[in-house]
């Protein structure tokens, strides 16, 4: 069964410089290593030998965050069967491309979804490199959800495979649903989105919203030089959880 979304999303804020200027060589998917580095050797016309680490040097994190979002959409695009308009334009408010790189990312999306590795080799790439920063897990999450949720509904196919990349970044049920709820209609909206039950006090709800706000504000991604698709999953991420902590403001009078 279909669920109604929450539309109300704010536009992205701050667009620092994307990381795509560096998918040209294939010696960058050597650095990232995996089916990841593999799938950026075939955007450079080089067919990488599937690896784990990176050899080369440091891994170049915003390009695993960046190129695994839009493999993890292409996978789930494969997965609904349809790409509907309003998807494609959901993918391009998370995912911000220069034009000069857009044919580069094009043949990315493409090349992910025609891969013989299957969405869970990517999402285990991800939870790996990123184990020790889960909120950059549920920022992928919530990138995915903002694109899934673009035609207004969550199906639920798109919903059956959301929760595969959950459980695959290691988030157990309760957190599923509080990264839902921010995207999803849930009965117990607000509280879901703060992962709070409906009996906290207000000096509970109170600690928890700033708490919340101090983890995911944006200016946290920009002081790590995360890439622009973080810093806008941050900032609608933000605006939810603001805005079901009025929500709660409001009904407790």
């Amino acid at each position: 069964m279909s669920q109604e979304v929450d539309k109300a999303q704010p536009k992205a804020q701050g667009k620092p410089q994307g990381p795509w200027g560096k998918l040209g060589g294939a010696g960058l998917g050597l650095a990232v290593g995996g089916p990841l580095g593999a799938l950026i050797g075939g955007v450079a016309g080089h067919f990488l030998v599937d690896r784990i680490g990176a050899p080369f040097g440091p891994t170049p994190r915003d390009v695993v965050f960046t190129t695994g979002l839009v493999a993890l959409a292409a996978k789930m695009a494969k997965s609904d069967g349809v790409v509907l308009p309003s998807e494609v334009e959901a993918f391009g408010r998370v995912v911000h491309v220069e034009e000069s790189a857009r044919a580069g990312v094009e043949r990315l999306f493409d090349l992910a979804k025609k891969t013989t590795n299957g969405f869970e080799a990517y999402a285990r790439q991800l939870a790996a490199t990123f184990g020790d920063e889960p909120a950059l897990l549920e920022d992928v999450l919530d990138g995915l959800f903002q694109i899934a949720g673009a035609d207004g509904a969550l199906h639920e196919a798109e919903e059956r495979y959301l929760r595969a990349v959950s459980g695959i970044f290691g988030f157990d049920e309760a957190a599923f649903r509080r990264i839902a709820a921010r995207h999803v209609r849930l009965p117990d909206d607000p509280y879901a989105v703060l992962g709070l039950d409906r009996d906290a006090d207000d000096a509970t709800v109170k600690a928890r919203h700033r708490a919340l706000v101090a983890e995911h504000h944006p200016d946290r991604a920009l002081a790590r030089g995360l890439p622009a698709e973080a810093v806008a999953i941050a900032t609608r991420r933000l605006a939810a959880i603001n805005a079901a902590y009025d929500r709660i403001v409001q009904e407790r009078g």
